[in-house]
C-alpha cells in the first residue's frame, strides 16, 4: 500500500464534520459488515463515510479512507490494500467512488470471504452490483442516497429539527400536518429556493457558485461514470446532453419516441438505452404506466430526476414538468410511481395524484377512488386538496 493513502487519509480524518445528518443516515446498520451506499454526485455520501468514521470506536490510526476517483489510486489493487491495512492492525476501510476501480465487485466479494475488517463503500447511483458478482448483493448492506427532500433543505439552510410523515400521514392528514408546519417556517419561501437550489448539500457552500457546481456534477456524471461503467463514448455522451434539454424545456404530455427519434436522429431502440444509463445515473425518471394500462405506442413519461435540473440545463424551464419533477423525486426511491390516465400518477397502486397550480381542479379525476388534486402555490389544502410543497416533508 502507498504511504500517500495513509497520509491522504489522516488528513481527511482530521477535518471537521459537518453537524447535519441525512436521513438516510439513521436508516443504516453500521453493525454489517460490508455496507454499499449508491447515489449521485454531490448527494453526501462521503459526508456519510466521514460522520461514520468520527463517531463509530475505531481509533483514527485503525481507519483508512481511499479515494477511487483519485490518481493516487492508479494500480492499486483493492483487495491486496485491504489485505495489508487489515494485517497492520486496520479495522474500518472507507472506499469513495469505487466505481472507478476496475473488477470492484470481486474485491469487494473477497474482502468480505477472507477479511474480518468492516468495509463501507460508496458509488454512482448506476453502479452495478447483480452483473458483476451474482451474490455480491447478498453480501453487501446496500442502500441508496436520494437528493435532498425540501424538509432535509430547509433543516440544513435553518439549522432547525422538523418532523417527516408517511404517505398515509399526508393524504390521510394534511390540513393538521400543513398547520404544524406552517407554525415553525413559510413553506413557500423555502419551496420556492428548494426548486432552484435545494437538491445537493453543497449549496450550503454557495449559493451563487451552485449552478456551476450542478452543471459539474452532470457533466462528470455522463462524461466520466456514466461512460466508465456503461461504455459510452463521446459521440453518445452528446445525445445524452440533447435529450436532457429536451426534457427541460418540453411538456411530459408532448414527449414522444418520434420526437425524441427525429429530434436526435437516434432509433428509439437505441435512445431508450440512452434514457436508461441516464435515469441509472440519477439524472432522469423514466415512468411506466401500470401493466394494465400499457400501450405499445406510449413511451415512459420521462422528467429530468429533481428541479435543480431544470433551473441549469435550460432558461425557461416547463414549470408543469419542475412539478411533477418534485413530486417524483421525493416519492420515487421509496414508492412505487406509474402515470395513469385519470391523473397525472398512481402511487402504490393505490394513491392517484392530478399535479397542477393554484387553481387545478379535480375534472381529469372523475370521484376516482383515493384521488387527490396537488396545488403548487398553496400554503394548505382542504378535502383531497393537497399543497405540493408537503410531499417535500416525506423523508
Amino acid at each position: 500500500m502507498k504511504p500517500i493513502l495513509q497520509k491522504l487519509s489522516k488528513q481527511w480524518l482530521s477535518k471537521r464534520t459537518s453537524n447535519f445528518y441525512r436521513s438516510l443516515y439513521n436508516d443504516i446498520d453500521f453493525n454489517a459488515k460490508i455496507i454499499g451506499i449508491k447515489g449521485s454526485r454531490g448527494s453526501g455520501k462521503t459526508t456519510i463515510l466521514h460522520q461514520y468514521a468520527k463517531k463509530s470506536k475505531f481509533k483514527p490510526s485503525q481507519i483508512l479512507y481511499v479515494s477511487c476517483d483519485s490518481p493516487v489510486m492508479a494500480g492499486e489493487d483493492l483487495f491486496d490494500m485491504a489485505t495489508e491495512f487489515e494485517q497492520y492492525g486496520g479495522k474500518l476501510l472507507l472506499i469513495d467512488e469505487i466505481h472507478k476501480s476496475s473488477d470492484f465487485a470481486m474485491h469487494i466479494k473477497s474482502m468480505y470471504d477472507f477479511l474480518t475488517i468492516q468495509v463501507i463503500f460508496t458509488g454512482s447511483s448506476a453502479i452495478i452490483l447483480n452483473h458483476e458478482s451474482a451474490d455480491l448483493s447478498r453480501r453487501a448492506s446496500m442502500h441508496y442516497l436520494p437528493p435532498m427532500s425540501l424538509r432535509e433543505f430547509i433543516s440544513l439552510k435553518e439549522k432547525i429539527e422538523l418532523p417527516f410523515y408517511s404517505l398515509e400521514d399526508i393524504v390521510n392528514n394534511h390540513e393538521d400536518i400543513s398547520y404544524e408546519i406552517l407554525e415553525k417556517i413559510k413553506p413557500l419561501e423555502h419551496y420556492s429556493n428548494y426548486i432552484k437550489y435545494g437538491a445537493y448539500p453543497f449549496f450550503n457552500e454557495s449559493i451563487t457558485d451552485y449552478p456551476m457546481r450542478l452543471l459539474e456534477v452532470i457533466n462528470i456524471t455522463i462524461e466520466s461514470d456514466l461512460a466508465k461503467i456503461f461504455n459510452i463514448d463521446n459521440e453518445k455522451q452528446s445525445v445524452l446532453k440533447r435529450v436532457l434539454g429536451m426534457l427541460c424545456s418540453t411538456s411530459p404530455y408532448e414527449i414522444s419516441k418520434s420526437k425524441l427519434s427525429a429530434d436526435t436522429q437516434i432509433s428509439w431502440s437505441t435512445l431508450s438505452k440512452y434514457l436508461a444509463y441516464m435515469k441509472e445515473g440519477d439524472l432522469v425518471h423514466l415512468i411506466e404506466a401500470p401493466q394494465s394500462h400499457k400501450r405499445l405506442n406510449k413511451a415512459q413519461k420521462m422528467l429530468l430526476n429533481n428541479p435543480n435540473l431544470f433551473h441549469v440545463l435550460c432558461a425557461n424551464p416547463n414549470i408543469g414538468s419542475v412539478r411533477e419533477s418534485f413530486f417524483i423525486s421525493q416519492l420515487n426511491h421509496t414508492h412505487i410511481i406509474h402515470y395513469y390516465d385519470k391523473g397525472d400518477f398512481i402511487i402504490d397502486d393505490k394513491y392517484i395524484f392530478e399535479i397542477g397550480g393554484d387553481s387545478k381542479g379535480d375534472k381529469q379525476l372523475e370521484n376516482a377512488e383515493n384521488s387527490f388534486v396537488i396545488r403548487d402555490e398553496i400554503e394548505t389544502g382542504y378535502s383531497n386538496i393537497i399543497p405540493l410543497w408537503l410531499f417535500g416533508f416525506l423523508y
